[in-house]
This record gives structure tokens, C-alpha cells and sequence, in this order.
């Protein structure tokens, strides 16, 4: 199986709209799923820039899959989802 990549975007903007909120997947992902699923943070997913609207940041990207609003329990769901 190949392990699942997940990346939390804490760009200034999504930073704004919430993506702080999104840290405690750093501690639920590895206790929930092991080395199945890496998870880090980058300084900015480019997704701002290709909408006129930034209220869909926060973004993750999950492999080649964003998550726009994301939120744990969308993001989760998405991890789950690829997994099955």
C-alpha cells in the first residue's frame, strides 16, 4: 500500500482562515493511521492564488487531492476515502 501524503498549507491566508486549527492532526494522523500517512506543513500551497476568493483557504493537500475549508473532520474523511 502507498503511504498517503498530507500537507497543511500555513501560508499568511490560511494561517487567517484557520489552518492553526489544524495542527492537532500532527498528533491524531500518526496515533490514528501509524507510517500510512505522512503528514507536514508547507509554507504555501498556491491555491489562494489560482481562486478570486479567498475564503476557501484553508487548503491540505491530501496526495493530489486539495481540501478547501479544511477542517480535521474533512480531512479525515478524505484519508479515509483514499485508504478504502
Amino acid at each position: 500500500m502507498k503511504n498517503i501524503e498530507v500537507k497543511i498549507c500555513s501560508g499568511t491566508t490560511c494561517f487567517v482562515m484557520g489552518s492553526s486549527y489544524l495542527n492537532d492532526l500532527f498528533d491524531i494522523i500518526p496515533k490514528k493511521y501509524g507510517n500510512i500517512v505522512n503528514i507536514k506543513q508547507s509554507l504555501c500551497l498556491g491555491q489562494c492564488s489560482k481562486t478570486d476568493n479567498h475564503s476557501k483557504a484553508p487548503y491540505v493537500q491530501i496526495d493530489d487531492e486539495y481540501v478547501s475549508e479544511a477542517n480535521i473532520e474533512k480531512v479525515l474523511k478524505v484519508i479515509e476515502r483514499k485508504l478504502n
